[in-house]
């Protein structure tokens, strides 16, 4: 959207617009046969959403157990989106809410403190391990008397 400003902020706003994709229309993605008929449609709906919860149940459970919990869930909520349309409202503000802190990841500021703070943590790590070291030597903890 250029509004004839010379400014070089609306330009790059109107370039960001552009490079957009255009979103999915919201709504059902069943084949045409199966929303021709209501009760097919109905059953269909019904065997998406049992698909879809058994996947987020198993991503929650991975969260206390090990595997990849997050991406399940991020999986079961995508199977339920080809059916629901708030299933897709909820991505579409996921994947604007990641698009986000990856863009304040990458920022040089953010990027320099998080090196800062992760190597005062590395350092005092070490120091505690050295200290333990020189006190204790190679003896487990749980095999130190006092």
């Amino acid at each position: 959207m250029n509004t004839g400003s010379d400014d070089a902020g609306s330009t790059a706003v109107a370039e960001d617009e552009a490079k957009k994709k255009p979103e999915r229309r919201l709504g059902s993605r069943a084949p045409q046969f199966i929303r021709r008929s209501r009760t097919l449609h109905l059953s269909w709906q019904v065997g998406v959403f049992v698909v879809g919860l058994a996947v987020v149940v198993a991503g929650v459970l991975m969260l206390a157990l090990p595997g990849p919990g997050w991406l399940v869930i991020f999986a079961g909520m995508a199977i339920w989106s080809t059916e629901f349309v708030w299933a897709q409202l909820v991505l579409r503000w996921t994947r604007r809410k990641v698009t986000e802190a990856a863009q304040r990841a990458l920022d040089p500021k953010v990027r320099r403190r998080n090196l800062i703070l992760t190597s005062v943590a590395v350092v005092i790590g070490a120091a505690l391990c050295a200290l333990y070291l020189w006190r204790f030597g190679l003896t487990m903890p749980w095999n130190i008397t006092w």
